[in-house]
């Protein structure tokens, strides 16, 4: 470095990452060697007792303030708004004074933006600060990630002189064109359509070094990246790791929302909206428990509702890979409200379903997956004291028949909602029970349910009906009874008798004429008191009849029963015999996995 005042010692500044903190300043420096300043600078409440000749040869800003012929005694010079401020102008001081400082890149943008300022260019002084301090940037500082990155976030705090050399934009382009050479053909979807919605992430050797950014530089950077050929779908991993980074600390997870401050609150909203924004458009480029967290920060943090639906909208979309965890979404809401936010789980429900009719290919599996899952979710949600009848019936009715394997999943949710809203008036349990087709019940959902005493009489009746239908029509189809091995080895399988088979399902059989027998008797008791209007007043089992008394015969009995339920039962003709039996009817015991008290 040469000065312009002729005589004095070259010096070079050395590019280097490793910051030279200096402890003598300028001004003390030249108070040592009993120079009188001329000059005095203030600058962001620090003051720099100078001289005029230094700083004149290389700063345009400083001799247009010292080139009034008025000001011929000590000069006072205020910069109130120098980039950098105090440190920033020191560095510039010593460039003029021809002092040694090293550049890094934790430091070049403040001295490039100061060296702008003062207007330090070529006009004033051979290999100036501006020439030296953009020499570093090109040959040094933009040439690595890691460089880019210091310098682009020292660039933030500086503007609006960053933004005027253009020195975020460089360091937003030099990073998007590193990271997609390094990364060219090597990164691929987060998730296949097939796999698990937790697999495991693999995070870019870059994406530590970028999630540090603020927001905004952050959104900018992975733009610049997509502008240069980098795939929107493989921004998964980055984006699940800056939001993790970001959101942590909501408890996103609890039954209440806890205060934050309102400063921190606002900055995470803008950080969700924007990863929001962000997210690949493809199905399966992100897991649904990430989409789901998300989610829950959206509602939690009071986001756009667009951005509310954008996420319901993708969750729908990957339902089948969903899991239990995955929907239950807190309300966040006062006291008293439900648990859930059922009104949400129900929108992400109608999105997939409006998807699967849309799509051609439609995966039965698939749906069977979110048939059974939504029957789960009803019965976590069903125990809640405050969830209105109205909405547990309406999410129910949503689920499509083809989704269901069995009813038993419903039955549990119904039976469930039953226990918790013991105040049911006998009308509201009719539609709650009307939303499972009995003739859909296993053989233990029905063994339970015979028992139940939360049901409806007429439920009852209906699944002993439809048992005894389902065995009649076993024992009738084609005079035979199959009977599977109990293993899939190839050793040979000892089947009983036939006989023997017989006997236990007539056995069965006449254990459902005895229990529909005491329905009959129940129901005779209900109507006389109030003709159509049904109630259940005791447990199933109530009434005794005399082991010696002799069953009705069939045909007069299931005529006289089809008279009294002829409101109840339109399924039920009035010739129907009463049909066979199979294994299984006998009460079963408290410990079946469909038992629920």
């Amino acid at each position: 470095m040469q000065d312009n005042g002729g005589g004095k010692r070259k010096k070079q500044l050395i590019p280097s990452f490793a910051s030279v903190h200096v402890v003598q300043t300028a001004s003390e420096m030249l108070f040592s060697q009993d120079i009188p300043s001329d000059v005095t600078v203030h600058t962001g409440g620090a003051s720099f007792s100078l001289h005029k000749f230094p700083l004149v040869s290389k700063c345009g800003y400083i001799r247009k303030m010292a080139s009034n012929p008025k000001d011929s005694g000590l000069l006072m010079v205020e910069i109130p708004d120098i980039p950098g401020g105090p440190e920033g102008f020191e560095l510039a001081a010593k460039f003029c004074y021809g002092i040694n400082f090293e550049l890094s890149t934790e430091n070049i943008a403040m001295v490039r933006c100061v060296s702008e300022f003062l207007e330090m260019t070529e006009d004033y002084a051979i290999g100036n600060l501006v020439t030296r301090s953009e020499a570093y940037l090109t040959e040094v500082g933009l040439k690595t990630l890691a460089g880019s990155v210091s310098i682009l976030q020292s660039s933030v705090n500086l503007l609006p002189m960053s933004n005027k050399v253009k020195l975020i934009n460089r360091c937003i382009d030099a990073i998007a064109f590193i990271v997609t050479k390094e990364s060219s053909g090597s990164t691929g979807p987060l998730v296949s359509s097939s796999c698990s919605s937790h697999q495991k992430v693999v995070v870019d050797w870059w994406a530590e070094d970028l999630i540090v950014l603020r927001i905004d530089i952050f959104q900018r950077v992975l733009l610049a990246m997509i502008s240069r050929g980098y795939k929107q779908y493989a921004l998964g991993p980055i984006l699940m790791l800056y939001a993790q980074k970001c959101l942590r600390g909501l408890e996103i997870y609890g039954k209440s929302k806890k205060k934050i401050n309102s400063k921190q609150e606002h900055e995470k909203r803008i950080v969700l909206e924007t990863i929001v924004s962000l997210l690949p458009r493809e199905r399966n480029a992100m897991s649904v428990s990430f989409l789901s967290m998300l989610l829950r920060a959206a509602i939690y943090l009071e986001t756009t509702m667009a951005c509310r639906l954008d996420l319901e909208n993708r969750i729908g979309l990957q339902l089948g890979q969903a899991v239990l965890d995955d929907i239950l979404i807190p309300s966040f809401h006062f006291d008293g409200d439900t648990l859930f936010d059922v009104d949400t789980t129900q929108r992400v429900m109608m999105n997939y379903l409006e998807y699967e009719l849309e799509t051609t290919n439609n995966q039965e599996n698939d749906m069977k997956k979110v048939g059974k899952l939504m029957e789960s979710y009803l019965a976590e949600i069903a125990s809640d004291r405050n969830l209105l009848v109205s909405k547990f019936i309406n999410l129910s009715e949503h689920i499509p028949e083809q989704a269901k394997v069995s009813e038993d999943g419903m039955y549990r949710a119904i039976d469930i909602f039953l226990k918790a809203h013991p105040m049911l008036s006998d009308t509201e349990r009719k539609k709650v029970c009307s939303l499972m087709d009995c003739q859909k019940l296993s053989r233990e959902a029905c063994a339970h349910a015979a028992q139940n005493d939360r049901l409806p009489v007429q439920t009852v009746v209906q699944v002993l009906y439809y048992e005894q239908q389902r065995l009649r029509d076993t024992m009738d189809g084609g005079g035979q009874i199959v009977v599977k091995p109990t293993t899939t080895t190839t050793t040979t399988t000892t089947i009983r008798p036939l006989s023997d088979e017989l006997s236990q399902l007539k056995k069965e059989n006449q254990d459902l004429k005895f229990e529909l027998l005491k329905m009959k008797m129940k129901l005779k008791e209900v109507e006389r008191p109030s003709g159509d209007k049904f109630a259940v007043s005791s447990p199933i089992g109530g009434t005794r009849f005399s082991a010696d008394k002799p069953p009705l015969p069939r045909k007069s009995f299931m005529n006289s029963l089809s008279k009294k339920l002829g409101k109840l039962t339109p399924f039920l003709r009035a010739d129907a015999a009463v049909p066979s039996s199979t294994r299984g009817m006998n009460k079963p015991s408290k410990d079946r996995r469909h038992s629920m008290s």
